[in-house]
Parts: C-alpha cells; sequence; structure tokens
C-alpha cells in the first residue's frame, strides 16, 4: 500500500517520540574554552602529584579526560588554531603554516583571520540571538582566527604586553592595564619556583625578567614565556567574567582564552622530562585555572557552565648540546642543495622554501609532477629529511603518516612539496638553541583534552580523538551547527546523553 509523504513524516516523528529520550541535559549559560598553546600529552603527568584539588585535578577527575587528543596534520600554533576553530584540516581552512609563500605576489603571507578559509565555532555561536562571545589571546593574530568573525569581542597582549582590543579603547581595559602586575612593575622580578599554592622566596629563582632601557624587546620576550605574562590573561577573562556578569544574564555567553605563554617558552627551551621551567609554568597554570573555575562557580553558578581544557599542539624535546649541528636544520641549505639538483637534470628550479612547503618554479614543464619526483629524489638524499609529499600525491609513506600529510596540504597555499624532517630535528635560527614547531610527529601532534560541566560525563579515555572533534563536539553541546567544513566526530562518549 503506498504512503504519502506526510503519513510517512509522521509515523517517523511518532516512531522516535515513542524512543527514549537522547537529548542532552539543558545548555548552561556559559561555555569556557581554555587552549593551551604548547601542551603535550606528557606535560600534566610529570607534575601529577602536585596538582591542586580544585584546578586541573577537579577537570580530570570530574571531567570526560581524553588522554591522547592528536593533530593529525602539521602542528603550528596558528594551523592548530584554526583546526580547533574550525574541526577541520589544514587542507580544508587553509592556515597551513604561520607563513607561507604567495606566487602572485612574490612574498610570504602570514596567517591570519582575513585568510581563513571556513567557518569557526565562535562564529556560529555569534550568530545564534541572545549570545555574547569573547575572545583572549597572547597574540592578535591567534585570537581572531579563532573568533573568526566580527561579531566577537576579541582581545589580546600587545607588543608592550598591555591588554588591547578593537576599536575604540575602553577605560576598564585601561584600568586593567595599570594594575600592579603589568610589565612595567616587573623590571628584574625573579621567577620563583612555586610550592603547592606559593611561590617560595628562598629558593633560588628558574630565571629573572631582566631589563636594559637600550633592549625592551628582551625584556618583553621573558615577560611573554613567564607565568606573569600567563597570569595576566587568567586574570584578564576573570575580568571579562565579572564584569560583563557572564553566565548570569538571559544570554548563553562562549569565552575562549588561548594561553600563548606556554608556546614562546616552549620556543626557547622545548618541551619534555627535564625542563624545569616549563613544569613549573604548568603549576602555575593549575592555579590560575583553579582561580577561574572558582570565579565560573561564583558568578554563573556550580552546574550552570562547561570547562573545556583543550591542547593546542606539543613541543620537540630541544637537541642536546653535542647534537645540535646535526640535528638543525638550515632551510636555505635545504633549498639550495634541492635547487642544484634541479638545475642540473632541466627539471626548472626552487623558487621559495619556507618550512615546510616547497615552491618550484616548473614553467614550460607539461606535467609539474616530473620536477616535483626531481625533488623529491633530491630531498632524499639529504640527511635531515625524513619524508615528502607532493601536490599531485606523491608520497614518501603510506597509511598514518600519508594521511597526515594530505591533512596538511592546500592545493594552492602548500606549494608543490611539503617536507619533513627526521623526528627531534628543528628549524636553524641561528641563535644555537631553542626548537621549531610544525612537525608532523607525536610529540608535537599528541595533547589532553578535558571536558567538564553539565553536559559530560566523567571518565578517563584512552583511546585515540582528534583535534578535528572539539569544535562539532561542542557544537553539540551549544545547540548549534557545526562549522562549514568540520570532518569530526561528535565525541558521544563524552557526552551525558
Amino acid at each position: 500500500m503506498d504512503i504519502c509523504r506526510r503519513q510517512f513524516n509522521l509515523l517517523t516523528l511518532a516512531g522516535l517520540a515513542s524512543r527514549p529520550s537522547w537529548t542532552l541535559p539543558s545548555r548552561p549559560k556559559l561555555l569556557v574554552l581554555v587552549v593551551l598553546g604548547q601542551f603535550r600529552a606528557d606535560a600534566l603527568s610529570r607534575v601529577a602529584s602536585q596538582l591542586l584539588p580544585g584546578g586541573i585535578r577537579r577537570l580530570i577527575e570530574k571531567g570526560a579526560f581524553f588522554h591522547d587528543c592528536r593533530h593529525a596534520a602539521s602542528t603550528f600554533p596558528l594551523t592548530t588554531t584554526a583546526t580547533l576553530a574550525c574541526g577541520a584540516w589544514p587542507a580544508q581552512h587553509g592556515i597551513v603554516a604561520d607563513t607561507w609563500y604567495d606566487r602572485t605576489g612574490k612574498g610570504p603571507v602570514p596567517a591570519s583571520e582575513e585568510e581563513l578559509l571556513a567557518t569557526t565555532l565562535a562564529a556560529g555561536i555569534a550568530t545564534e540571538p541572545n549570545t555574547r562571545v569573547f575572545v583572549v589571546g597572547m597574540e592578535s593574530a591567534q585570537a581572531g582566527i579563532f573568533a573568526g568573525t566580527p561579531l566577537a569581542q576579541v582581545f589580546w597582549m600587545d607588543d608592550n604586553g598591555q591588554m588591547a582590543t578593537r576599536g575604540d579603547s575602553r577605560e576598564w581595559l585601561d584600568k586593567f592595564n595599570s594594575r600592579s602586575l603589568a610589565p612595567a612593575n616587573l623590571h628584574d622580578k625573579p621567577w620563583q619556583v612555586m610550592g603547592g599554592r606559593v611561590a617560595l622566596d628562598t629558593v633560588p629563582p628558574l630565571r629573572v625578567l631582566n631589563f636594559d632601557p637600550a633592549r625592551p624587546r628582551e625584556f618583553m620576550a621573558l615577560y611573554k614565556s613567564s607565568p606573569f605574562a600567563q597570569t595576566a590573561l587568567f586574570d584578564f577573562a576573570g575580568e571579562l567574567i565579572t564584569r560583563n556578569s557572564l553566565g548570569q544574564n538571559g544570554s548563553f555567553d562562549f569565552l575562549c582564552l588561548i594561553n600563548g605563554a606556554s608556546t614562546r617558552l616552549g620556543y626557547e627551551t622545548g618541551a619534555g622530562a627535564g625542563n624545569p621551567l616549563m613544569d613549573q609554568l604548568t603549576l602555575h597554570l593549575d592555579h590560575s585555572i583553579e582561580q577561574l573555575l572558582g570565579q565560573c562557580s561564583h558568578g554563573a553558578g556550580e552546574g550552570n557552565f562547561n570547562f573545556v581544557l583543550a591542547g593546542g599542539h606539543g613541543a620537540p624535546v630541544e637537541p642536546p648540546e653535542e647534537s645540535r649541528e646535526r640535528m638543525t636544520v638550515n632551510g636555505e641549505a635545504v633549498a639550495g642543495s634541492i635547487d642544484r639538483t634541479l638545475r642540473g637534470g632541466g627539471l626548472g628550479h626552487v623558487e621559495k622554501y619556507i618550512y615546510p612547503f616547497l615552491y618550484l618554479d616548473t614553467s614550460g614543464f607539461r606535467d609539474p609532477e616530473e620536477a616535483r619526483r626531481g625533488a623529491a629524489r633530491a630531498a632524499m638524499a639529504l640527511p635531515s629529511i625524513a619524508g615528502y609529499y607532493t601536490a599531485g600525491g606523491a608520497c614518501s609513506v603510506r597509511s598514518e603518516w600519508q594521511r597526515r600529510f594530505q591533512n596538511s596540504f592546500h592545493p594552492t597555499r602548500s606549494g608543490d612539496m611539503m617536507l619533513s624532517y627526521r623526528s627531534g630535528y628543528v628549524e636553524d635560527f641561528g641563535k644555537g638553541r631553542g626548537i621549531s614547531y610544525g612537525s608532523l610527529y607525536n610529540y608535537d601532534a599528541s595533547v589532553p583534552l578535558c571536558f567538564y560541566g553539565p553536559q559530560f560525563r566523567a571518565g578517563v579515555h584512552e583511546i585515540a580523538v582528534e583535534s578535528i572533534d572539539v569544535a562539532p563536539t561542542l557544537a553539540r553541546a551549544c545547540g548549534v551547527a557545526a562549522p562549514s567544513s568540520s570532518t569530526g566526530r561528535v565525541l558521544a562518549e563524552a557526552l551525558a546523553e
């Protein structure tokens, strides 16, 4: 017997109504997302015994904790920010690195909100009625990329360590910037070891924020990679919660804080065991998270907010001094060696190399892939190169590692080829120390992830998930559509459905 469409729809709805409820608990009025710029999966285990009961430990024990959330693509700070914001890989959102090369303009292109090719979770929330979105970051580009919309209120720390925002300055912003722990009051300030909740003045400081009037940028570099700048970002987020009564009105409020202090410190020292500065920064972070959770509980009320902690990317260990010369890669030398091989074989030449992307001049070639394959052979002959992926799809590896290459590669922005250095190798900055981000290796790709609040089910999950899963999961919790290019899945195992 034929059934008309209207009858079919009514029968379907009746069937759904007879099933057990599959909806989430009511959406709280406040969602707080803290993105940790450089935070390896093993960062918490090294300081686990020292974590405060009301900070990160509270999130792990009472929330849905994923020990291994993987960014299965190139792991630059702005790339991973865009991936968390969009629920998509660089191949879709277009932020393939912090900087890439533009063939038309013959110059580098810095990543920015304007270069984003996909919509963001923040934009989806901001377009809903009765919503407010706030994004706070160490860097203006990072905060702008995560927001992805002019409807969000975006704040960042400027070159003088002052909090800034779009548009006109605000009296309360000036008042915050004149606080006692403003950068101008921290010249030659010692970074003391933290024991429990307090800094131990009886122990020699880890470092001192030396100030030389002739070299103010060196002081600012020390400040922005210190717990003082990290605390300033969290204090500012707390100020937004208090001043705007987040989670206490008729609106739904979304606050994202992107912590960049660990990113900057990581550039200088690397990560991993035996890094007291990074471990101490984590303990200060724990203290700040405890305070922010307390403010949410006091303002919105316990049970009326969700709090999410997401690592952006990790970091390699700094090469040991005796191996640094071997494990430090000079990009110009790599490009020069490949260029000489190409020219010698009549296969064009290298136009530009901005790690990890190689741009070739293949004009006159009917098949550019021929030149790319030649460049691949030349690259693999170098001791520092471990793998490659070409614009034509040729790859030196298969399975998961090939997928990480593919996720990283945008057809126009990534040039002709993407290179991968050997594990533990870093870019040469000419300073004789430090590390670089952006690799495909697990030390950069694996980070922790935790969902806490009434819409999430407590539990520890050892199965690997991916950073593209964060945006669709939060969209589901917020009751909004997932971002336009999102390919991640909703982490149903974390939801209290």
